[in-house]
This record gives C-alpha cells, sequence and structure tokens, in this order.
C-alpha cells in the first residue's frame, strides 16, 4: 500500500511538473511573441518615417523667385501653387522637427505639428513684404511643434496670456539678478514693473509648480519656451518682423556688426536673402566650434537689445 501511494505521489508530482513546464513554455512563447509584434510595429513606423522622408526628399529646394511667384498665387486662391509652395518646404519642417526629438513626441508626430504650423503660415504669409517664406514659415512651425510638446507633457496646463504674464516677470527677474548681482525678491521685481507685490508673487509661484518656461529651447538658446508662445491675439510674427519700426531698428543694428557677427545674424535668422542655418551648419561652413557660433550670436543680439532701449522699445512691445 505505501509503495502504491509512493509511485502514485511520483506521478502526480511528475505531472505537475511537465503542467508546470508547459505554462512556462506558453509563458516564454507568449512573452517572445508580445516582444516580436512590439518590434515588427516599431520597424513599421521606422519604415513609415523613411518612406515619408524619401518621398519628401524629391521635392527641390524653390529659389526666391519662385517663391514669390508661387506665394502670389496662393494669395489669388490658386490651389495647386499652395499645395506646391507645402510639397516644397516639407522639408524644412523635418530639420526643424529633428531639433525637438526626444521631448515626448515621436518625430512623426512631430512633423504632423509642424506642416500644421507650414500650413498657417502659408495662410499668413505676404510675399510682397520681401521676406524669404522660409524665414517666416520656421517661426510658426516652431510654435506648432513646442505648443503640441507642452500641450502632451504639461501635468499643470496655464492659459497662455498667464504664461506670457509669467515670462515677463522672469524676464524681469534675469535684468535685476544682472543689475544687483544677486537673486532679486518679490518685491524688486514688483517695484521694477509697477505692480502689486501680491500680484507677481502668485504668477511667480506659478513656475515653481511647472517645468520652467524659462529654459532655453534646443533649436535657439536665445528663445525661452515662454517667449515663442504666439499671442491669441495678435496675427504672429509680423507683429514683429514686419514692423515697418522695427525693420529700421535691425538694418540699424546689422549695420553695427562686424563681418563676422553679421554673417552669423543673417544666415542664422534668413536676413538678407538667406536661408535659416542651424548653428551646426554655421559653424561647419565657417570653421569654428558650434559653441563660439553661439556666443557671436548671443553678443550681436546683445547690441540689438542696446539699441532698441537706446530708442525706447520696450520688451513688452517685443513679445
Amino acid at each position: 500500500m505505501s509503495a502504491k501511494l509512493t509511485i502514485e505521489e511520483e506521478d502526480i508530482v511528475e505531472e505537475d511538473e511537465l503542467l508546470e513546464a508547459e505554462l512556462d513554455e506558453e509563458a516564454d512563447n507568449e512573452e517572445a511573441s508580445a516582444e516580436e509584434q512590439e518590434n515588427n510595429a516599431t520597424e513599421v513606423i521606422n519604415d513609415v518615417t523613411q518612406i515619408y522622408l524619401n518621398d519628401i526628399g524629391h521635392n527641390a529646394l524653390l529659389t526666391q523667385e519662385q517663391e514669390r511667384m508661387l506665394a502670389r498665387r496662393v494669395v489669388a486662391g490658386d490651389f495647386e501653387a499652395r499645395q506646391k509652395m507645402i510639397e516644397h518646404n516639407l522639408r524644412l519642417v523635418v530639420n526643424i522637427a529633428k531639433h525637438y526629438i526626444n521631448r515626448g513626441m515621436a518625430l512623426l508626430d512631430l512633423i504632423e505639428e509642424g506642416n500644421i504650423g507650414l500650413m498657417h503660415a502659408l495662410e499668413k504669409f505676404d510675399p510682397e513684404r520681401g521676406f524669404r517664406f522660409s524665414t517666416y514659415a520656421t517661426w510658426w512651425i516652431r510654435q506648432s511643434i513646442e505648443r503640441a510638446i507642452m500641450n502632451q507633457s504639461r501635468t499643470i496646463r496655464l492659459p497662455v496670456h498667464v504664461i506670457k504674464e509669467l515670462n515677463v516677470y522672469l524676464r524681469a527677474q534675469r535684468h535685476l539678478e544682472a543689475q544687483m548681482g544677486r537673486e532679486p525678491t518679490v518685491e524688486d521685481v514688483a517695484h521694477l514693473l509697477g505692480k502689486p507685490v501680491d500680484d507677481v508673487r502668485r504668477v511667480l509661484n506659478l513656475n515653481e509648480r511647472m517645468a520652467s518656461l524659462d529654459a532655453p529651447l534646443d533649436i535657439d538658446p536665445m528663445l525661452s519656451i515662454g517667449e515663442s508662445i504666439p499671442d491669441e491675439q495678435r496675427d504672429g510674427p509680423e507683429d514683429i518682423f514686419h514692423s515697418a519700426e522695427v525693420e529700421r531698428y535691425v538694418r540699424e543694428w546689422l549695420g553695427q556688426l562686424n563681418d563676422k557677427q553679421r554673417m552669423v545674424i543673417e544666415r542664422r535668422y534668413g536676413l538678407g536673402g538667406y536661408d535659416v542655418c542651424t548653428l551646426e551648419d554655421l559653424a561647419e561652413s565657417l570653421g569654428l566650434t558650434r559653441e563660439r557660433v553661439r556666443q557671436i550670436q548671443i553678443e550681436a543680439l546683445e547690441g540689438l537689445r542696446r539699441l532698441l532701449r537706446r530708442r525706447g522699445v520696450t520688451k513688452e512691445y517685443l513679445l
């Protein structure tokens, strides 16, 4: 009897071990299948991205004259011209979108948001102003991508007008810190701006509960996220760059720069008929390091700030 029970017990143990082995094998197969599906999905996404990049790569860049001619047709309501302008500027969107990789959105999503900004820019663009469309569109493309990133990643979302108010206070803090050699108090900021202390404190406290809006953007270290958000009450970049008064200041400022500074600024911001260049492209063409080009850009922009201050142009006006 005892021997019989022992044999039965051994059979039960063996069956349990076989069942456990089968379950482990099924689990391994399911895990491998899930991993394979994930890898396949990644491959599909990569394939789709590559197909898109290959497709738009066939569209040659437009000359300034071609751009102006097509833009005039767009203003007249020519749909075919509109499509051509969009197609031939999709590479610009990709080049800008690449600077925002690893910021919480996939490249294709960044490109899609950038394309929305591109189309909005085309609706607003006036070819008679004399600016390259790529220069004008870059502003809108950045806004569209950055707004999408912030909407996706920020847990506390503030109205645009509050963000812009916060940005003014942050700028005032930087200005005071540079002049005073210490971190300014809330009272210092309120006094400088002529605002109630409680209002300034309330808005600045919001900054501690969210990612800093004053962090520099990868694509432009002189521009912060908060500064880049468009004011819905204004038409957009033409309020700054297309203002005859500011254009006059910019021309005066460019005339005060040395040759190297002027070359950097014109190519970084697409002035003088040049296309917009990245810091990397400029560094390579000038035989300088990326950091040195960035320093030249900062030095030149500081000259513009001094000029605007002498002319009585306020920060709020430029915002």
